[in-house]
């Protein structure tokens, strides 16, 4: 789907508009990968930073989640799924192993390490 930019309307707000609608119309699906900030301002001829407060917008109204270095997605309508995965990133980007964060969930939930 292209985003056309017009109008008097700020560039980012015309770009959270334009995703807020093709994602509630279905024209993007959950999980659906969005282009890169950068590739979406060399397509539209703008600079990346506009974009990127375009999406921090969309991420902030549960409309999309940013995974650094993976990409850009559209969100599941479970917002809790949402949190989980920024927390997991989180601790992902803090060097906490896999290996140790399942044991911490298997302790939480009380279950015994296979």
């Amino acid at each position: 789907m292209n985003i056309v930019l017009k109008g008097n309307i700020n560039v980012y707000e015309q770009i959270v508009e334009q995703y807020k609608k093709y994602i509630d119309l279905k024209v993007y699906e959950e999980n659906d990968k969005l282009p890169s900030c950068r590739s979406l301002a060399k397509d539209l001829g703008i600079n990346p930073n506009t974009v990127e407060r375009a999406y921090r917008v969309l991420e902030s109204e549960g409309y999309i989640i940013i995974i650094p270095k993976k990409g850009v997605y559209v969100a599941n309508k479970s917002s809790e799924n949402n949190v989980l995965i920024k927390q997991i990133e989180e601790l992902k980007s803090q060097n906490i192993s896999y290996d140790s964060l399942i044991d911490a969930i298997n302790l939480v939930y009380g279950r015994e390490k296979k």
